[in-house]
């Protein structure tokens, strides 16, 4: 079976080397859109694909406006998902005195979440009038979106030795009124080998904000060896990204000025920034399906820049 799917993505790449193959925009997404599901399916992606989410958004540069966009994209987020009759439940959030995000994180319910959202991961970039300006100022800010699968409770699928995790604790602040904020509920988990940790806090006790957090970073692990192992096996273009910062951005949202939302693998634009920061995510999310195939190939049938 594998052997007729790598015959059939061979198949499929070979056309996308045609000069006329953009010609038809509308074939050439189906045909990248075939190639990423095939590779899914031959990596042993696809389960994930049907399941749930972890999304963290982190603020880049940009201070309060940056935190004050991680705000926007979560809401964004939200609506996104209570249109799809997905499920949301915050797991963490670190705010700033102004009602932005530092950082934030929430876990998606619903069939077909990951595979719907898995390529909204990347740096965002967000122009505008800062409301943060007493001049009024055009300000450019970034935030970072991570998307991982859900891994359910009692899973096998990726385990970690005990001698290569830390764990900590500390007060939480989430629901529960003072005796919560008394006791130290909250859970910290550090990958030692890699330094990649999680945080949980939303949960009422610890052995749920810990039981939380390591199904949390069991799916970054998973997420990131298997990244690493396309990488090396299939000889795949993925581009790392480890700041939110200028010239590594996969979407700009522009408010001034002009009005304009474009995403920067696949060419698609949309005016009414308004609207996608409402929840119409659907033309780029149908786009980035096959994001991996479309950086794979370099493939850039529109040029244009966003200012």
């Amino acid at each position: 079976m594998s052997d007729e799917i790598t015959k059939k993505i061979g198949e499929l790449e070979a056309e996308m080397q045609d000069m006329g193959f953009w010609q038809n925009k509308s074939h050439a997404q189906d045909v990248i859109r075939e190639i990423a599901k095939l590779r899914a399916d031959l990596a042993g992606e696809g389960q994930y694909d049907k399941g749930g989410a972890v999304i963290t958004i982190f603020s880049g540069a940009g201070g309060d406006d940056a935190e004050d966009f991680s705000r926007l994209l979560f809401d964004m987020y939200q609506k996104y998902i209570s249109k799809k009759g997905w499920l949301s439940y915050l797991i963490h959030s670190n705010t700033n005195t102004v009602g932005g995000y530092r950082n934030v994180t929430f876990e998606v319910i619903g069939k077909g979440v990951y595979g719907e959202l898995k390529n909204e991961s990347g740096v965002h970039r967000l122009v505008r009038i800062s409301p943060f300006s007493s001049k009024s100022l055009r300000h450019t800010s970034f935030s970072m979106v991570e998307v991982i699968p859900k891994f359910d409770k009692g899973a096998k699928d990726f385990e970690i030795p005990d001698d290569e995790i830390e764990v900590e604790f500390s007060r939480s602040g989430g629901p529960g009124g003072q005796n919560v904020n008394k006791r130290e509920t909250a859970v910290r988990v550090i990958h030692i080998p890699t330094n990649i940790s999680v945080h949980s806090t939303e949960e009422r006790s610890q052995a749920a904000n810990r039981e939380k957090a390591m199904n949390i970073l069991r799916a970054k692990l998973f997420k990131y060896l298997e990244d690493q192992r396309i990488k090396k096996e299939e000889g795949m273009y993925i581009s790392k990204i480890t700041s939110a910062e200028w010239g590594s951005q996969i979407r700009s949202y522009v408010q001034h000025p002009y009005k304009m939302v474009k995403d920067h693998r696949t060419g698609v634009k949309v005016n009414d920034v308004e609207a996608v920061l409402a929840g119409d995510l659907e033309p780029f999310i149908e786009a980035e399906k096959g994001l991996k195939d479309f950086e794979k190939t370099k493939i850039r049938h529109d040029d244009e820049e966003v200012v």
